[in-house]
């Protein structure tokens, strides 16, 4: 290999930033504007008139269903809700400290286990798969968080809404009809966000012909990294370090300082507001206001601090993600902080599989054709016909530093 073939690593997209690898009709994304579209229809839009059902069938097929068609989806998400007898016990031998992300990876990869049709990898059979996975991962995750805290398991309900259930399922009481509707909106803004981390690693996995629960078993882990799904959980954690509003200005100003990033701030796409992170705002100071939590005010104080301090001393415009208010709406609904991202993967599984089923089915998807990415070699460079191998006997022994 030349190295006048390397190119210069300043010049790269590094992640993959602003590279188009893929066609796709389920979701666009305007950065500039602040605009987040499903299949043609604004979120905001969603958020004010949908739910959570209607969205996931909106993703999965493309168009918002009929009257007919909605009950009929919605009854298979009810019907699906239980997890095979084995899984319960499964779920009762794991050790309490288990990450509930990990739980929950581990559980989905057990479910091709009771897939009586796994090798039939038809449309079809991929809308039932993905209409389980929907159902299932509410209640896994909610079954978990008893378990662990020694809580009589409860079994779902099949009369509820997927909000409604959940909240169910995790609290023992049935939510009050404010709360659920505030938690279906969160299941809407979260459901999916084009080629996020975690839906191309679903939609790369699914390019090797892997079957769906292979795909969501990668999309899962993709999100469990502080980075990605766990940021949220990285801001209640800022939150409470912080302590109180007072304390906010001096925190916000030392970490920008060290050049430490301020977690909820900021975007990879969005140049702009994150539209999502306007009807969380909305929601975190309704519930906050109502149960006189203070995690809303210093959410708010640490947008502000943000902003006006990074404007005055480095002329830098930054704005909220869809994480900043997430954590405190969570948090003062009494959802612990590590459930945080499993709620964003019980939203979430209805764009990772409206992906994976456009990945493998849809015109403009390569059948034969699997992600390959072409990687650039900056390692050891030992001339044109490489480095020359030395018997271990005749290697020379690298001092250690400091010895």
């Amino acid at each position: 290999m030349s190295m006048s073939g390397m190119r210069n690593l300043d010049a790269r997209n590094i992640g993959l930033r602003n590279i188009v690898v893929a066609d796709t009709r389920i979701c666009s994304i305007d950065g500039e504007h602040g605009e987040l579209i499903y299949r043609g229809y604004d979120i905001l839009d969603l958020v004010t008139h949908s739910t959570f059902e209607e969205t996931s069938y909106l993703l999965l097929f493309g168009d918002l269903p009929t009257k007919e068609e909605l009950s009929e989806f919605t009854l298979d998400l009810k019907e699906n809700r239980e997890i095979p007898e084995a899984l319960y016990q499964n779920l009762k031998n794991r050790p309490i400290t288990a990450s509930p992300m990990d739980v929950l990876q581990s559980c989905i990869s057990q479910l091709p286990d009771y897939d009586l049709d796994i090798q039939d990898d038809s449309h079809d059979m991929n809308i039932k798969r993905a209409k389980m996975l929907i159902s299932k991962i509410p209640t896994i995750v909610a079954v978990w968080d008893r378990i662990r805290n020694g809580k009589e398991i409860i079994k779902p309900s099949n009369e509820m809404t997927n909000a409604e259930n959940f909240l169910y399922m995790l609290f023992g009481t049935r939510p009050k009809h404010e709360e659920a509707k505030i938690f279906d909106i969160c299941l809407i803004l979260h459901a999916e966000h084009s080629f996020n981390a975690s839906t191309f690693a679903a939609r790369e996995i699914a390019s090797t012909k892997a079957h769906i629960y292979a795909s969501t078993t990668g999309a899962i882990g993709a999100l469990s990294g502080s980075l990605h799904g766990g940021a949220n959980t990285q801001v209640m954690k800022m939150l409470l370090d912080i302590g109180k509003k007072e304390n906010v200005d001096k925190w916000v100003i030392e970490r920008l300082d060290r050049g430490d990033k301020i977690m909820g701030m900021g975007h990879a796409v969005y140049k702009t507001t994150d539209p999502r992170a306007e009807v969380l705002y909305r929601l975190s100071k309704t519930v906050n206001k109502e149960r006189e939590t203070p995690w809303f005010d210093m959410t708010e104080q640490v947008e502000k601090m943000t902003k006006k301090y990074l404007l005055e001393t480095r002329k830098q415009s930054i704005y909220p993600n869809v994480d900043l208010y997430s954590a405190s709406l969570y948090y003062s609904l009494g959802i612990s902080m590590d459930l945080f991202t499993t709620i964003f993967a019980i939203a979430r599984i209805s764009g990772w599989t409206s992906h994976v089923i456009e990945e493998k089915f849809a015109e403009a998807a390569p059948k034969t054709a699997l992600y390959r990415p072409k990687a650039e070699y900056v390692g050891r460079y030992c001339g044109p016909m490489g480095c020359e191998y030395n018997p271990i006997d005749k290697r020379i022994t690298k001092l250690v530093e400091g010895q």
